[in-house]
């Protein structure tokens, strides 16, 4: 999956909002399906996102959809109404098994076909919101080659605060050994783009930021935002700087120069150096190279 500093939410019946959050520079925008659309107009927010998915398109590749969740008994019916051309995948919430992520994957399967889309298009990121779900992500994780990446929920008084029963701080003690968890389970997967969120105060930016810096020490590629103020941020905090690009690219010619002469070993800049050090430096102009591509 192509790393997404940032995946914005966009409430799926308000079609005009999708073109404000492609304005806002969000790597992906999720067309939400769940919590953020009431009951009674969930059977129409399904044409919508469909037709937004079909419009979005053709300015971007990068579209989700957050359908609702497998025990809501609506999953099927918003599956069917948003698999189309388009679409990158499915933002899954409330997930609890792995065996949930397997029937996922074979109605996402049937759906390709009929829809002509190649098979296996469609990915899934998972949301773990569930304590059953958190205490099975390094199985959720490698349930499906579908699976892109995996989110390490967070927030005050929503589904993760009420199902473990923590109380949320700004410097998240209480999550990060969740958080650690879940990107120890999508790294062991071979997911290399972990995401995380959110950060609910939508003027706090400066705590947006701390929020955001905190999730990328601990492995986190990007954030989840909620509104486009946050955008700007979360690309930011997320993009390798042109200095630390520029050091990285240095360490691996100090080092391949060294390795041409024979060395194992160099000192680069009053630093010990060896091939470890420079796989990670070319992990860093890896992801820089495809965040700019």
């Amino acid at each position: 999956m192509k790393p997404y500093r940032s995946m914005l939410f966009v409430p799926g019946h308000k079609p005009t909002w999708a073109d404000k959050a492609v304005a806002s520079g969000t790597d992906a925008v999720i067309l939400d399906l769940e919590d953020s659309v009431p009951g009674p107009d969930k059977a129409a927010a399904r044409d919508t996102v469909r037709e937004t998915v079909g419009r979005l398109a053709a300015e971007r590749a990068d579209v989700w959809v957050r359908p609702n969740s497998v025990d809501s008994g609506l999953f099927g019916g918003d599956a069917e109404a948003v698999i189309v051309p388009g679409l990158a995948g499915l933002f899954l919430p409330k997930v609890f098994t792995a065996e949930e992520i397997v029937r996922i994957d074979a109605v996402v399967s049937h759906i390709e076909e009929r829809e002509g889309l190649a098979a296996g298009s469609i990915g899934l990121i998972v949301s773990f919101e569930t304590a059953v779900a958190m205490a099975h992500c390094e199985q959720i994780a490698a349930a499906s080659p579908r699976v892109s990446s995996l989110l390490g929920a967070t927030g005050p008084n929503a589904d993760v605060g009420r199902e473990l029963g923590f109380e949320f701080t700004p410097a998240g003690l209480e999550t990060l050994y969740l958080r650690s968890r879940i990107v120890l389970a999508a790294r062991a997967a071979g997911l290399h783009h972990p995401v995380t969120g959110v950060w609910q105060d939508i003027k706090d930016l400066d705590g947006f930021r701390r929020f955001a810096l905190d999730a990328r020490g601990l492995g986190y590629r990007g954030m989840v935002c909620i509104h486009p103020s946050h955008v700007a941020v979360s690309n930011e905090v997320f993009t390798p700087s042109p200095e630390t690009v520029d050091h990285a690219r240095r360490m691996i010619e100090a080092f391949r120069k060294a390795e041409a002469e024979g060395h194992g070993a160099v000192d680069f800049e009053g630093q010990h150096i060896d091939l470890a050090h420079a796989k990670t430096a070319e992990g860093i102009v890896a992801l820089s190279d495809a965040i700019n591509a």
